[in-house]
């Protein structure tokens, strides 16, 4: 037994588990591909989806803009410099979100094993589905015919035992490909790539390999766990097991909130702009607390005020970026409330929701040339982890502290 076959877990050496089939999904330039559909004269071109302006971002770039150098996230001023003939589509969140509807609902149709990442990839067990639908070679080509047929645009996809492999895959075959890993594929595959291929290899992880003299994952896999945990951590044996293509994690269905609010009953009816704001206030922390908490931003930030009759309004405004502070949140709600104007009665209920979300993880915030924006992120965390560990009321904005303007519980709790 050579030295490869020595450092080889235990559960790569003898697999006694049930096979499954899991499957990653990824649209290719989602967004950009979405705008194509009613604008095809741009196809083969340098296309941008972002806001035009030195401080916004790219949110996405077609294959034509990428062979430039221009990537997600990347300052619009730069991506601007690198491809100047790209043309610029500003974003339609709402457009793209209703195609994200569209998009789950075809994977939740082949199982209900769908775990989505963002609006448009999703992880897919399809072990289930073989017996009805077929070979998994055939059950993603399927996925991606209806894709194309019904939405008109183009997916990738990656097959493998497992959600790291799949996902290895499904990036390799972009754009508009297909990639099925088998199982006795999936060790010589990986011992091809790069060392950077490995979930939680990063640059600096990877210079830390590198001066050990490991640059491919088959130097991971040859490597003992005890020499990278020396120098990686816990990290060590992880990497090790991603070598071998283990990867345990089961596919988890997950239903993403489509909105995330607080709202409350004033105890006697106001039409005191300082009590409303103050609400306002206190309602933004709460729904801002909310996001972090569950790992999301938000693109929307509405308002909802109803009068004394029961009458009720909302107001709603659409960011070009996503938010989870509450100052950031709170501004806007201002801005709402100052829009509708003098009211003819006062106000019974006020709220404030966060709507179009997307996983923080996955979102490019806007580079901010305020610093405050930051300050105001960074408080509002550590309030966080204070909240975490004294309570709800252990720290409050010092606005929120006036006895006056206690309130009964509205429908939504703290």
């Amino acid at each position: 037994m050579g030295p490869a076959a020595s450092n080889q877990p235990k559960a790569a050496r003898h697999p006694g588990r049930r096979r499954t089939c899991i499957m990653h999904v990824d649209m290719d330039a989602f967004f950009v591909s979405v705008e194509l559909r009613t604008r095809p004269e741009l196809r083969g071109k340098p296309v941008i989806v972002g806001f035009p302006g030195e401080r916004s971002v790219v949110l996405s770039g077609s294959y034509e803009a990428r062979a430039f150098g221009v990537k997600s996230a990347m300052p619009m001023a730069v991506a601007m410099r690198m491809c100047p003939q790209a043309v610029i589509i500003e974003p339609r969140h709402k457009l793209y979100y209703e195609v994200s509807a569209e998009l789950m609902a075809i994977f939740e149709s082949i199982t209900a094993l769908v775990e989505p990442l963002s609006v448009d990839e999703a992880f897919l067990d399809v072990t289930g589905a073989l017996r009805r639908l077929g070979p998994p070679r055939g059950i993603g080509e399927l996925i991606r015919r209806r894709v194309a047929a019904e939405l008109g645009i183009t997916a990738s996809v990656g097959i493998a035992e497992s959600k790291f492999v799949a996902k290895i895959a499904s990036t390799r075959c972009k754009p508009d490909g297909l990639l099925l890993i088998g199982p006795d594929e999936t060790v010589p595959y990986l011992h091809s790539l790069p060392v950077s291929a490995l979930w939680g290899v990063g640059a600096k992880t990877g210079e830390v390999l590198a001066k050990m003299g490991i640059r491919t994952v088959a130097d991971v896999a040859a490597t003992p766990v005890s020499a990278l945990k020396k120098v990686l951590g816990a990290t060590g044996e992880h990497v090790h097991r991603l070598a071998w293509g283990i990867d345990p994690r089961p596919v988890t269905p997950v239903r993403l909130e489509k909105s995330i609010g607080a709202e409350e009953t004033f105890a006697v009816d106001t039409a005191d702009d300082a009590i409303l704001h103050r609400e306002l206030l206190r309602l933004s922390h709460r729904t801002a607390a909310r996001l972090r908490t569950s790992g999301m931003v938000a693109r929307t930030v509405a308002l909802k005020l109803r009068f004394a009759d029961f009458s009720t309004v909302t107001r709603s405004r659409t960011m070009q970026n996503p938010v989870d502070s509450a100052q950031l949140i709170y501004s806007v709600a201002q801005q709402l409330l100052a829009s509708l104007g003098s009211r003819a009665m006062a106000v019974r209920l006020v709220g404030v929701r966060a709507e179009q979300l997307e996983n923080a993880s996955r979102t490019s915030r806007q580079l901010s040339f305020d610093r405050r924006d930051e300050n105001w992120r960074a408080a509002e965390q550590a309030l966080d982890e204070v909240t975490r560990r004294f309570g709800s009321n252990s720290i409050l904005p010092a606005r929120l502290m006036d006895p006056e303007t206690r309130l009964e519980p509205g429908p939504e709790g703290p």
